[in-house]
């Protein structure tokens, strides 16, 4: 388990790999308005956690460890943010943020429970497969995927 601010760079650089490729220090740091220096600190301890490899001065690469973490914050993150927005009706600004506050504070099992939940109550799809947030199937569930792909179209 790590720690809340080391949850927010591994999904910004997640976030910044899927958008540019490639991932720098100053690209982290410019993006989370902080320092290089914290970013490197905070990539020593996602190096000695296995979800990034890092040599100084050289491109970050996300592990497939680093990746399925990544993914799971992401995903807990939209999950609470669905449910403050479109079951709750709370404004988009407002529920983005009480979602980010809340995503640290729930457990897993809590997030699969919301989940349920939300799926069910805005009839995106029956989720009694056992679904779980920490299980990269779920994350990429077949029947979720046709489900957004339908609502696209």
């Amino acid at each position: 388990m790590i720690s809340k601010s080391l949850e927010e760079y591994i999904k910004t650089m997640y976030v910044l790999k899927k958008q540019n490729g490639n991932v720098r220090v100053t690209d982290v740091a410019d993006k989370m308005g902080c320092s290089k220096a914290s970013v490197n600190k905070a990539l020593n301890n996602l190096k000695d956690n296995e979800l990034v490899k890092y040599e100084t001065y050289g491109t970050i690469e996300i592990t497939s460890k680093g990746e399925d973490l990544a993914q799971k914050i992401i995903e807990s993150y939209d999950i609470i943010y669905v449910f403050l927005k479109d079951v709750l009706g709370m404004e988009s600004e407002k529920a983005k943020t009480e979602a980010e506050n809340m995503k640290s504070a729930m457990s897993d099992e809590t997030i699969n429970k919301l989940a349920r939940y939300v799926h069910q109550v805005l009839g995106l799809r029956n989720l009694n497969c056992n679904y779980d947030v920490g299980q990269e199937k779920c994350r990429k569930c077949v029947k979720r995927v046709k489900r957004k792909e339908n609502k696209d179209e």
